[in-house]
């Protein structure tokens, strides 16, 4: 039995959800989300509560309930709260800036990288060493982030490049003399 999957999700005041077939589709302030669920699992819509129950009981029923439930979850979190991940530079001269849709990354390569901006996902930059990557989708704004990230992944020696604010770098000593 799923644990996860047994909790229904609560809809907020300000959130209507609609369930046609296996797809659900959840309106907000900030948006409008939808996900369609495999054949494995059933949505009942009941008020302002949405609940997710497998349809038998093999493996893949069973795995694919809590998934979903999660899935609706996240619905609906993106569309009241919305996901945001921060992401932080640092080394010497690293800096970026925003110039419209484009992320200005000066990571210490010979030129100047330029990010685009997807549709969907907002990116601030409110210091010359912070990144705010902003969205209702949590896929796409960890993949943004990660991305950016992907630029100039933090080294283990000085901890230079871009990095998630509180990640951890593992330093290691350099040479002895």
């Amino acid at each position: 039995m799923s644990r996860i999957g047994k909790k229904p999700v609560e809809l907020p005041k300000g959130v209507s959800a609609s369930v046609s077939g296996q797809t659900i589709e959840v309106k907000g302030p900030k948006g409008t989300r939808s996900f369609t669920a495999g054949d494995d699992v059933t949505i009942t819509l009941d008020g302002t509560t949405v609940k997710v129950t497998p349809r038998g009981t093999s493996k893949r029923a069973r795995q694919q309930w809590g998934m979903v439930r999660s899935m609706v979850a996240n619905l609906v979190t993106g569309v009241t709260e919305g996901f945001k991940k921060e992401l932080e530079i640092q080394g010497v001269g690293y800096r970026a800036a925003m110039a419209g849709n484009v992320l200005k990354l000066s990571l210490g390569y010979s030129h100047e990288v330029n990010f685009e901006v997807p549709k969907g996902v907002t990116v601030a930059s409110p210091k010359q060493t912070e990144i705010v990557v902003e969205g209702i989708d949590q896929q796409q704004v960890g993949q943004v982030a990660a991305n950016i990230r992907e630029w100039k992944r933090p080294e283990p020696y000085k901890g230079k490049g871009i990095r998630y604010k509180d990640e951890y770098i593992f330093r290691k000593e350099g040479k002895k003399k």
